[in-house]
């Protein structure tokens, strides 16, 4: 993760280990302006902070607090504060492809309506982010990306023909929780699970989370946390143990494990035999 801090526009992007995303950028940015300029990438953006206008096929727009905008690849775009102290925004590029989370026969759609008022796709973009901000989240960032792609295509489907998703799968569920059973500690990528189930991924998350009240990452992180407990309770380190159950480090360990059992792991853990309060 890359950023700057020594003027009044900073910036921080990354690339996360997340399929369909290329890029994460945010800015806040009080005297910059984009000149028209075009990417090969869908540019998803959210502003927390003041607003945003910018021209696009020649129409203006503008990001007021609370609407998502989706810009598609190859329509040439600005952008510019539309208030006195700048704006704040996130930024996701997604890939422009077949099998991204959304394709290029959906730039038409996006490009007449790219300013969308929905407050559950702000909100599970904003949740998006925050699991790309944390290595070993990748399961609940590529999950919450195909419901996100989902609600677009939703939004889209007008213009798109989308087809309606379709209902939870039961027989689905219980085969992707034999499958996160059987790699606790590899783990399973949502793509190679939904590939290997033969189901869309979106469908595969709606599928597990209405069959089990549960997402699937948040099963997965809970089942380590259960080995991580009985290593514990053996006298094992915290940082050992981290890696032994699939945990990408000590702090991967102790954000999920405080989360469910209440106490960090050095908490947790006492010498055998000595009674617990």
């Amino acid at each position: 993760m890359a950023g700057r801090g020594t003027d009044p526009d900073r910036i921080t992007a990354w690339r996360p280990e997340v399929k369909g995303v290329t890029e994460v950028f945010h800015a806040h940015f009080t005297h910059h302006a984009y000149p028209m300029h075009v990417h090969d990438t869908w540019t998803l953006l959210i502003v927390d902070e003041g607003a945003v206008r910018y021209d696009l096929e020649r129409h203006e727009h503008g990001t007021p607090l609370g609407t998502v905008s989706l810009l598609p690849p190859g329509v040439p775009h600005n952008g510019s504060a539309a208030t006195p102290d700048g704006f704040r925004k996130r930024v996701l590029y997604l890939e422009a492809s077949a099998d991204g989370p959304l394709d290029t026969s959906l730039v038409g759609a996006a490009a007449d309506s790219p300013d969308l008022v929905d407050p559950l796709l702000r909100h599970r973009i904003g949740q998006l982010h925050t699991a790309l901000g944390r290595p070993g989240d990748e399961l609940e960032a590529a999950a919450r990306l195909a419901l996100v792609g989902e609600r677009l295509r939703e939004r889209l489907r007008p213009a798109s023909g989308d087809p309606l998703r379709p209902a939870p799968d039961g027989r689905v569920a219980d085969q992707l929780r034999q499958l996160l059973d059987a790699r606790v500690v590899d783990g399973v990528g949502l793509e190679e699970a939904a590939r290997l189930l033969g189901v869309h991924p979106a469908h595969l998350v709606r599928s597990f989370s209405a069959a089990y009240g549960i997402a699937p990452h948040q099963y997965l992180m809970a089942r380590r946390v259960d080995r991580a407990r009985r290593l514990l309770l053996s006298g094992r380190a915290a940082g050992e143990v981290a890696a032994d159950v699939g945990f990408y480090d000590q702090s991967h360990l102790t954000r999920h494990f405080k989360r469910v059992v209440g106490v960090p792991p050095g908490r947790y853990a006492r010498p055998e035999g000595s009674p617990r309060p």
